[in-house]
């Protein structure tokens, strides 16, 4: 490599399916990276229809309008090398590929050769795996291209680097989750010191159903130093020079990755304002208990579209604490929301004299309980339906897992930001938004969590601690550890098969869940897929 070539790497969101918006904005980043001196600019998996298009991709008319893109993009950019993660349809197969465009052309692609089919991932289902390598020529710098799992298999990058490759470039659309950065961080180390190459790893950002894509694309040279890391959950369009010493960034900021509890709030952030407005919204509501979970959840939703966009209503009953009543107002206040309170009394009575007859010689329990989770329900979609917010829920993953809440009650909405938090990662998050501002009342990170459904109610009343909780459910749910090993990480054995029963028993309620931003590493929903009808008993 005689020759120097900037190259732009490009972290933006890309809206699934809107192929049309995606081309223009993949004109509008490529006219920038020229402005800019690039020589070559690259885009991330995927990026002309955003990932992932999942059943889109049988629709013969999705793949046509793929084709007509691409056309727009030769005929509208020339004079700088465009690299475009896009589903290639050949010879009666579809790929998930590359396409190198030079000038108007199409003078190289490639095709991905591992196909992940684990965790959120499903490729095998849409896609054939490539099985050849690619190395373009640009300046007397011949590049190497592969798609996200091949870097995290030797092969690929192997037979680029026996190809004459001088660099790699990896097209990404890599899903966040807790300690995510990390991991790639080591991957791509490995990778460069293994073959001596440096890597381009461009990943894209913005969030799509459940999954969220922090961006924080990378370079590192060839002994598997990072170079280059770029922000996360931002879109970025980053300069590097690849030069006979190799790779230098001309662009500047982002290097150290962030601490857990920021990451997660930004992924949740960026999931809500993502979910909402994709899907053509521009505002929520929110029922807020004064609890932690509700507080936090009005946070986010806050954060993500603006106080004008959030609509919080308090709905007390008998058993609402005055306690509650005034936090739930100190929140509302300090983020600056509207803020309504509609009791819900007489409706609860009223439903408890309907049923009068059917009720009779019974005991409350449980079902009066769910009754006025119901009522609350009913008017928060009221007001969604009458003021076109989108009801936001305000589960965590704790009660998800175990069942702690009510069908058709505090579990309605159209979606869930916080359904894959735990309840303990509830308060480090909320003391972490906190340090950017007060914004929750110290008194609800402080008193005994309740749903306050009858009086003197806390949630350890049908829960183990959540310390204690959580663990056995990380244990168990994200990484599958037989019961023997969780009791022999501490656990007393009848808390363990108690809380795996809750877990099993209560599947059918999150099937029917709204969906929720994904940030631990196994999510109730795409990443665990368990039976709703099933007989079998961990024993």
């Amino acid at each position: 490599m005689s020759q120097s070539v900037r190259v732009a790497m490009v972290q933006d969101n890309f809206h699934v399916g809107d192929i049309n918006a995606n081309a223009q904005l993949i004109i509008q980043r490529t006219r920038t990276a020229a402005e800019n001196r690039a020589r070559l600019v690259v885009f991330p998996e995927l990026a002309l229809v955003g990932y992932p298009p999942e059943d889109l991709l049988y629709r013969p008319g999705f793949i046509a309008q793929v084709e007509q893109a691409v056309t727009t993009i030769k005929l509208a950019v020339s004079g700088i090398d465009i690299v475009i993660g896009l589903p290639l349809a050949l010879n009666g197969k579809l790929y998930n590929s590359a396409i190198w465009l030079r000038d108007g052309q199409c003078i190289a692609h490639y095709h991905k050769q591992s196909l992940p089919n684990y965790s959120v991932f499903d490729e095998v289902r849409y896609f054939s795996p490539g099985n050849e390598t690619c190395v373009v020529s640009l300046n007397e710098v011949r590049f190497g291209l592969v798609i996200c799992e091949d870097a995290w298999e030797d092969g690929p990058v192997a037979y680029a680097k026996k190809a004459g490759a001088d660099a790699i470039i990896v097209l990404n659309a890599s899903p966040f989750h807790g300690g995510k950065y990390r991991e790639r961080v080591q991957v791509l180390q490995q990778r460069s010191r293994e073959n001596d190459l440096p890597m381009f790893y461009v990943n894209m950002v913005g969030g799509q159903d459940e999954l969220v894509f922090d961006g924080e694309s990378l370079v590192v040279d060839r002994t598997g130093a990072v170079i280059r890391r770029s922000a996360a959950f931002q879109a970025a369009i980053e300069l590097i020079d690849l030069t006979e010493t190799g790779p230098v960034a001309i662009t500047s900021g982002a290097t150290q990755a962030l601490e857990q509890e920021e990451a997660i709030y930004q992924a949740l952030v960026l999931g809500v304002r993502d979910f909402v407005t994709k899907n053509g919204f521009s505002s929520v509501v929110i029922g807020l208990s004064g609890g932690v979970d509700s507080a936090l959840t009005l946070a986010i939703a806050v954060d993500a579209l603006g106080a004008d966009n959030v609509h919080a209503v308090m709905m007390p009953s008998r058993y609402t604490s005055i306690i509650s009543r005034e936090d739930a107002e100190a929140e509302a206040v300090l983020l600056g929301v509207r803020y309504d309170v509609i009791a819900i009394e007489a409706a609860f009575e009223a439903f408890l004299d309907s049923l009068s007859g059917v009720f009779s010689g019974t005991q409350p329990d449980t079902t009066e309980e769910n009754i006025q989770a119901r009522c609350r329900g009913l008017i928060l979609m009221a007001i969604s339906n009458k003021t076109g917010r989108m009801l936001l829920t305000t589960g965590n993953k704790s009660e998800m897992a175990v069942g702690y809440a009510t069908l058709y009650g505090d579990m309605c909405g159209g979606f869930a930001p916080i359904k894959d938090v735990y309840k303990t990662m509830v308060y480090r998050l909320c003391h972490y938004r906190n340090s950017l501002g007060r914004v929750i009342p110290e008194r609800v990170l402080t008193r005994e969590p309740s749903a306050e459904l009858r009086d003197n109610q806390v949630d350890q009343d049908s829960l183990p601690a959540y310390e204690i909780l959580d663990r056995i459910l990380e244990l168990s749910v994200e990484q599958d550890i037989p019961i023997d090993d969780v009791v022999n990480a501490g656990f007393d054995r009848d808390t363990v098969e108690h809380v795996l029963a809750l877990v099993q028993r209560n599947e059918y309620k999150r099937r029917q869940s709204a969906p929720g931003v994904r940030v631990t590493r196994r999510a109730f929903g795409r990443d665990r897929r368990y039976p709703i009808t099933s007989g079998y008993r961990r024993k």
